[in-house]
Parts: structure tokens; C-alpha cells; sequence
């Protein structure tokens, strides 16, 4: 009986990480379908409660700073004393938040319920990106794609949620979906439970060297370089999620629904386009695909503006595709760059990409109510160009 064990064992434990990944982009996707409900209720929330476009960017800047200020301190703390149960935790206050979102009869109220929303995914990113990493069994590109997929797959069903669903039954129809949130803290309970039994089978192994591969300066200026990377891609991100309906509905005459689906479009190559890069940045190497997704944006983000309603469509089809595939291989870079810090870099890159979305699109509100839509995506065609300081970043020594 033993014998028989033994010879399954490394089937059986393999089988069961590739569990843990698929379980935990899973809840990922569910995690962010609710959080972009959100993003995709901006148009009937501003018919509703007659709001502008610096009362829309208020609202992304209170979910998107609250996530990005405590995700750090999360991961800091979950760093040195593990949470494996503070996953379910953090669907949780996601639920919570949607319930605010449903019944709110104020902005007050508004802003409440997006920045617990915040919490819940100030909470869960950390922690579940740590999940992968163990789960990963050193294809970290692949375990790092595979979670945000699902978290990009989430974004992009919100859209159609609100198209089908809340835009015809109303915003209390919002509610609805906290059944989502309750099927996540089932399946994110299992999950803490496998990292628990995984923490106690480590409990006696060495702990993960904290060396540096490059001198102490070097690591400092490549992670500014990834901040910056990071704050360009999602500002620019942030610019299509909270104000693309808007410039289709604007320019083209779309209606609500139409320009739901345009967002679609934009949001599910984005996801196909984060899981792409992961694989190819275990084959080629996280500064490979970041070099490969700045470069290849640049000249669909400048055509995009004065681009016909078909052009549109497949332009932001690509931006999606190419620019979405940076952001696994800036995290694996990161961590990569320091090690067993892998709750720390976690937070702060999720965190600093919803704060710098968040920031950005408050900014952009103003500049839209100020000198129009239309005018705010012919300024955010040029961010890309940012990336180009991509040519800072160094060459990790392979050991």
C-alpha cells in the first residue's frame, strides 16, 4: 500500500496544484466580474443620479485608491504571517460592497460601497497571487498569467452583465449577483484550506533566500522602471474602462448597449492577451515580453483616435491583446528581481495599478468635462511612448 502511494504521489500532487490555479483565476474572475460591475453601471448611474465626469472619476478613484493604499500593507503583513483564510474574507466584503451598490440612494452612499468593494480586492490580490506562485511549480509566467486571465476575464463579462442584465432590470438588479460572491467564499475556503496544508508540509524547509540578484541600486532603479510601466499601462487602461462607452456613444452615436459591447471587445482581448504572456515569458523571459508589448502598442494607441467606428473596433482589439500581455511579466520581473517578497511586490503592483488607474481616470474626468472626450483620447494616445524607458530595465543573471 505504500508502494502504491509512493508511485502517485508526484501525479496525484501535480494534479492538485493545477487545481489550485484553475480554482484560484476562477475566483479571480469572479472578484472582478463584481468589481467591474461597477465600471459598467457608470452610464446609468450618471443618468440616475445626474452626475459628471469628475463625480465618475471620484467614484473609480475611491475603489481604485482604496485597493491600491492597502494592498502594500497586505502584502507586507501576509509576508510574514500568512492569511490563508482572509481570501474568503475578502470575497466577503466584495459582497457587502454590492449590496451598497444596489440599494444607494446618495453619492455618499456610492462611494461607500466602491471603496468596500476596494477592500475586498485590497485583501484578495495579495494573497491569492502568493497562492499561484506556490501552486505554480516554477512556471511562474504561466501560474502568474493564469490568475490575472481570469481576473481580465472578470473585467470583460461585467460589461455584458450590465448590458443584459442590470441596464433593462435596474440598479437594484445589482444585488443579484452577490450569489456570485457568496459561490467565491465556498471555493476560496477550499483553497485557503490546500495553502494551510501546504504551509505545514514547509514548515521545516529552509526559508527562501532574500539575496539580491543585482546590487542594491541597480534593483532600485529597475523596480521605478516597472512603477512607471505599470502607472503608464493603466492609466491608459483606465482611460478605455471608465470613458470608452462615453467616446463610442459620443463620436459614433452608439447606444448604451452597442457601446457596453464595444467594451467587451477592448476588455476580452485584454484577458487573451494576459494570458498569452506568460508562457511566452517562460520561454523568452519577462523583459522579453514587456519590451514586446510597449513597442508593439505605440502605433495602434496613436491611430486609435482618428479611427472610423469598424477601425475602432479592431484597434482596440489589438491595444487590448498586446497591452495587456505586459503586466504578468512585470510582476514575475519584480519578483524576480527580489525574492521571498513575493505578498510585498504583489501589493504593491497590484495595488499601484488600480491606484494609478484610479488617480488617472479622476484626472481624465476633468479634462473631459473641461475640453471634451474626444480630446482626453487623442492626449492618452502618446502615454505609451512612456514605455519606452523599458530600456532601463536590466538583465537578471539566470543561476
Amino acid at each position: 500500500m505504500t508502494t502504491a502511494f509512493s508511485g502517485s504521489q508526484d501525479n496525484r500532487f501535480e494534479k492538485t496544484t493545477f487545481s489550485i490555479l484553475v480554482a484560484v483565476s476562477f475566483c479571480h474572475l469572479l472578484n472582478d466580474t463584481m468589481q467591474s460591475l461597477l465600471a459598467s453601471l457608470y452610464p446609468l448611474l450618471k443618468e440616475n443620479y445626474q452626475l459628471d465626469f469628475v463625480q465618475i472619476g471620484l467614484l473609480t478613484l475611491t475603489f481604485q485608491v482604496t485597493a491600491s493604499l492597502l494592498q502594500p500593507l497586505v502584502g507586507i503583513v501576509t509576508d510574514r504571517w500568512p492569511m490563508p483564510f482572509s481570501l474568503p474574507a475578502a470575497m466577503a466584503s466584495t459582497f457587502c460592497g454590492l449590496l451598497l451598490l444596489a440599494y444607494a440612494h446618495s453619492f455618499p452612499v456610492l462611494l461607500l460601497g466602491a471603496s468596500v468593494i476596494g477592500l475586498g480586492s485590497a485583501i484578495f490580490h495579495p494573497e491569492s497571487s502568493r497562492v499561484a506562485r506556490v501552486a505554480s511549480g516554477g512556471r511562474h509566467g504561466l501560474a502568474q498569467s493564469l490568475f490575472q486571465v481570469g481576473g481580465n476575464a472578470g473585467s470583460a463579462i461585467g460589461p455584458l452583465l450590465a448590458a443584459f442584465i442590470v441596464l433593462p432590470f435596474g440598479q437594484s438588479s445589482v444585488a443579484w449577483f452577490s450569489a456570485i460572491a457568496m459561490v467565491g467564499m465556498i471555493v476560496l475556503g477550499r483553497v485557503g484550506a490546500w495553502y494551510a496544508g501546504q504551509r505545514r508540509l514547509m514548515a521545516n524547509r529552509p526559508a527562501p533566500s532574500r539575496q539580491l540578484p543585482l546590487p542594491g541600486k541597480r534593483v532600485m532603479w529597475a523596480l521605478l522602471v516597472l512603477v512607471l510601466l505599470t502607472a503608464t499601462k493603466n492609466v491608459y487602461m483606465a482611460s478605455i474602462s471608465s470613458y470608452f462607452t462615453f467616446y463610442v456613444i459620443e463620436r459614433f452615436g452608439l447606444s448604451v448597449r452597442d457601446a457596453q459591447l464595444m467594451l467587451f471587445l477592448f476588455l476580452g482581448a485584454a484577458a487573451a492577451g494576459t494570458f498569452l504572456g506568460g508562457p511566452i515569458g517562460d520561454r523568452f523571459g519577462p523583459r522579453f515580453v514587456i519590451w514586446l508589448s510597449i513597442l508593439g502598442v505605440i502605433p495602434f494607441a496613436l491611430m486609435l483616435p482618428y479611427a472610423n467606428l469598424f477601425w475602432t473596433g479592431v484597434l482596440c482589439v489589438v491595444i487590448g491583446l498586446v497591452f495587456a500581455s505586459a503586466f504578468s511579466a512585470i510582476v514575475v520581473f519584480a519578483q524576480e528581481l527580489v525574492p521571498g517578497r513575493v505578498g510585498l511586490v504583489a501589493g504593491v503592483f497590484f495595488g499601484f495599478a488600480f491606484g494609478a488607474g484610479g488617480l488617472g481616470a479622476a484626472a481624465l474626468g476633468v479634462f473631459a468635462d473641461a475640453h471634451g472626450i474626444e480630446f482626453v483620447y487623442r492626449m492618452c494616445s502618446y502615454l505609451p511612448l512612456l514605455g519606452l524607458f523599458t530600456v532601463l530595465l536590466p538583465k537578471i543573471p539566470r543561476h
